[in-house]
C-alpha cells in the first residue's frame, strides 16, 4: 500500500478558502484511499515560521505533497488534488 502526506497550509482559524482547499484535501484523501492510496491529510499555519522556512509559501491556500509544494494561492477542486496525488505515485 502507497502512503502520502498531504498538507493543507492556510490561516488558523481557517479562511473560507483555506476551509475549502481543506475539505476538498480530506474528500480526495477519502477516495484515494478506497482505491488503496493512504492519503495523511494535516494542516500547517501559513503564519508560524516553521511554516515559512519549510515551504517559503507567500500565498494561500496551498497544498504540500509529501514535503513539496504543488498547488498555492488557489482553491483546487477534488479532482486537481486527485491528479496531483497520483502523479506522485
Amino acid at each position: 500500500m502507497v502512503e502520502i502526506k498531504l498538507e493543507v497550509i492556510g490561516v488558523i482559524p481557517p479562511c473560507p478558502r483555506c476551509k475549502q482547499t481543506e475539505n476538498n484535501a480530506i474528500n480526495a484523501a477519502a477516495k484515494l484511499n478506497g482505491e488503496g492510496i493512504t492519503v495523511l491529510v494535516n494542516k500547517l499555519d501559513i503564519t508560524l515560521k516553521e511554516t515559512i522556512s519549510k515551504y517559503g509559501i507567500v500565498s494561500s491556500p496551498a497544498i504540500a505533497i509529501n514535503g513539496v509544494v504543488k498547488i498555492m494561492g488557489q482553491v483546487p477542486t477534488v479532482a486537481m488534488i486527485e491528479r496531483v496525488i497520483k502523479s506522485e505515485l
